[in-house]
């Protein structure tokens, strides 16, 4: 089996690329209402998470990777946050909301590894 490179070998980035796909699920069932609200702003966080991933990986210095991983984490803090909105909504049940959390958590504890290993890596 060939190993892949670049951001697409990052399982973090994988995982983030499964919570936008399931987000856009989700969301699909969204009140048509919110379109152009909710459904549009926890698109656009989701989108955010592997979008910044790539582009961080892909700079050359490894501070810069961080900061973008940094950015990642208030993006995955906002998905969180709207999803949250959106359960107490009723637009999504609990039993999504959970395996949602579930995925988020576990994106959120590999961006803090890989952050603290390119720290190590910095000094």
């Amino acid at each position: 089996m060939e190993k892949i490179k670049g951001y697409k070998g990052l399982i973090v980035w994988q995982k983030s690329i499964l919570l936008t796909d399931t987000i856009y699920a989700v969301t699909k069932s969204f009140p048509k209402e919110e379109i152009y609200g909710l459904t549009s702003q926890i698109r656009r966080s989701a989108v955010s998470v592997p979008s910044n991933i790539a582009e961080g990986s892909s700079r050359h210095g490894t501070s810069e990777f961080i900061q973008f991983l940094s950015i990642v984490k208030a993006s995955l803090a906002e998905v969180d946050t709207q999803l949250i909105i959106a359960e107490h909504q009723n637009y999504i049940s609990a039993k999504q909301m959970k395996e949602l959390d579930t995925l988020i958590t576990e994106i959120d504890a590999m961006l803090y590894s890989l952050i603290l290993t390119l720290k190590r890596k910095k000094s």
